[in-house]
């Protein structure tokens, strides 16, 4: 299936009014490669826009007072509080373990 005359004059009009090369594709009857490799043998291509000459900068919004005077001096060193380690049971000698079931019996009876 070539392309004809007026394919190609449908296919610059619709070209230069913006349209998709998939939605040329489907209004003519080609596929989406075929309206681009055409395009690209007629040289047409999608125009872009020219950079502006006076571009808009946008500045950068000022830190606050208070957060650059915290930045400003140093951190003090900051510890996570930790869980205390298992510590080791205490050891009793022979008449504190004695003094201790002494008791528990009395308590019992």
């Amino acid at each position: 299936m070539g392309w004809d005359a007026k394919d190609v004059a449908l296919l610059k009009k619709l070209w230069g009014d913006g349209h998709s090369a998939g939605q040329i594709a489907s209004r003519l009857g080609y596929s989406r490669n075929a309206v681009s490799a055409k395009l690209k043998r007629m040289g047409q291509k999608r125009g872009r826009k020219p950079p502006t000459a006076n571009p808009r900068i946008v500045s950068v919004p000022k830190r606050k007072a208070a957060l650059l005077a915290a930045c400003a001096r140093p951190a003090d060193k900051v510890v996570s509080p930790r869980k205390p380690a298992a510590t080791q049971p205490k050891e009793f000698t022979k008449r504190q373990l004695y003094a201790m079931l002494v008791d528990a019996v009395r308590n019992t009876g």
